[in-house]
C-alpha cells in the first residue's frame, strides 16, 4: 500500500471552502438499482448521524457535481453491538437512508455483492477490525470513520491487512478539514512551530477514552504537526482533559479535551511567520468530498503511519492518566 509522506499529503488533500448544506431534496422512488457501476457506495453500520449526512449529500436529487456521481445504494444497519447510545439509533436512521433510496442488506456479504466501495461507519471502533476484514478480502475501497478501531492494536491489523490485499484504505475526522486548516497545511503561518487544539472528550467506557471523541481534537492536532510525536503527559480532572505532546524536533503540542461548558471545536496555530485560529466546524462536506477523490484515485489523503500515530497517542495517554500524569513515550505502544 503506497504511503504519502506530509507533502504529498498536503498536495493531495483539497480544501473547498464551506461545505455544501445536507439538507435533503425531493424523494425517491425506490433503491438505486441503476447507479453507474464503479460509484456504488455501501454503509456499514447505521447507528450513527455520519451515514445519514453522507447519504443526503451522495443522494441529493440537487445538480451539483462535487461528488461525482456516487450513490449510496445499500446499507448494512449492524454497527455497535452493545452501547445503548448507539444501538438505540439503529431504527430511525435506518428509516432516514431507506427514504433516500437505499436498500437495506442483512449482511455485509450481501452488501458487497451490490457495491462498489465502502464507507465504515459503525460508531463502534471495536467492531471495525470484524467488519473491514470481509471488505478488504473483497478488494473494495474503504473509508473507516473515526475512529478507526478501539485500540493500536487493531489498528494495525485493518492496515496490514489492506497492504496484504492491495486495497486502498483512510481514516479521518471530519475535523481534518475545519475552517482555517487549508491555511495551515498551505503554507500561509510558515513553519509550524507548534499548537493547541480543544474539543468535546465525552468518555465511553467500552474504550480508551480519547478514542470516543476526545480524537477529534487530537486528529486536528496531528494535521497540523504531522507525525514524530516521541511522549504524551496527560492532566486527568473529572470535567476536563489536557494532553501535551513533545515532539521528536523539540516542538510541543497540546489538546484540552472538555467534559462541561460549550461543546465547540477550535486551536490555535503557533507558525514562524504568523499565528492563527482555527475557525469554525463546517459540517461533513468537506470530508466527503475528500472521500469521493479517494474512491475515484485509490491515493488516501492521510498516511496510514499518521492515523497510527493517533491511535498510539491516545493509548500511551491513558497510561499516563494510570501512572499519575507521568510521561509516556510512544514506543511503549508502538512495538
Amino acid at each position: 500500500m503506497k504511503q504519502l509522506n506530509r507533502r504529498n499529503f498536503i498536495k493531495l488533500s483539497a480544501f473547498t471552502g464551506a461545505g455544501l448544506s445536507l439538507g435533503f431534496h425531493g424523494a425517491y422512488a425506490g433503491p438505486f438499482k441503476n447507479s453507474q457501476k464503479g460509484k456504488r457506495v455501501g454503509i456499514i453500520g447505521l447507528d450513527t448521524s455520519h451515514s445519514v449526512a453522507f447519504t443526503k449529500s451522495l443522494n441529493s436529487n440537487t445538480s451539483n457535481t462535487e461528488f461525482l456521481g456516487y450513490k449510496v445504494v445499500a446499507a448494512y444497519p449492524q454497527g455497535s453491538k452493545n452501547i445503548k447510545s448507539s444501538v438505540d439509533r439503529v431504527p430511525e436512521y435506518t428509516k432516514n437512508v431507506k427514504e433516500q433510496g437505499v436498500e437495506i442488506v442483512d449482511s455485509i456479504e450481501a452488501l458487497l455483492e451490490k457495491v462498489d466501495v465502502v464507507l465504515l461507519e459503525s460508531n463502534d471502533g471495536r467492531v471495525h477490525l470484524e467488519q473491514a476484514i470481509p471488505v478488504l478480502k473483497a478488494g473494495k475501497r474503504m473509508f473507516i470513520d473515526k475512529p478507526i478501531a478501539a485500540s493500536y492494536k487493531d489498528a494495525k491489523a485493518i492496515f496490514d491487512l489492506a497492504e496484504k490485499q492491495n486495497v486502498a484504505i483512510f481514516s479521518s475526522s471530519s475535523l481534518r478539514y475545519i475552517n482555517g486548516m487549508d491555511k495551515v497545511l498551505n503554507g500561509e503561518v510558515g513553519e509550524i512551530l507548534g499548537a493547541h487544539t480543544y474539543s468535546p472528550a465525552h468518555l465511553e467506557a467500552t474504550h480508551p477514552d480519547m478514542f470516543w471523541y476526545g480524537i477529534h481534537g487530537i486528529e486536528m492536532l496531528f494535521t497540523i504537526m504531522g507525525t514524530g510525536c516521541e511522549s504524551v503527559t496527560r492532566v486527568h480532572q473529572e470535567d476536563v482533559d489536557v494532553l501535551v505532546g513533545k515532539w521528536k524536533d523539540g516542538r510541543i503540542g497540546t489538546f484540552r479535551g472538555t467534559r462541561s461548558g460549550k461543546s465547540d471545536y477550535g486551536g490555535t496555530v503557533f507558525g514562524k511567520k504568523s499565528n492563527l485560529k482555527l475557525g469554525s466546524f463546517k459540517g461533513y462536506d468537506p470530508l466527503l468530498k475528500e472521500i469521493v477523490k479517494f474512491f475515484d484515485s485509490g491515493v488516501a489523503p492521510v498516511d496510514p503511519q499518521e492515523t497510527l500515530e493517533i491511535c498510539a497517542f491516545i493509548e500511551a495517554a491513558d497510561r499516563s492518566k494510570e501512572n499519575k500524569g507521568s510521561s509516556t513515550p510512544l514506543e511503549t505502544i508502538i512495538k
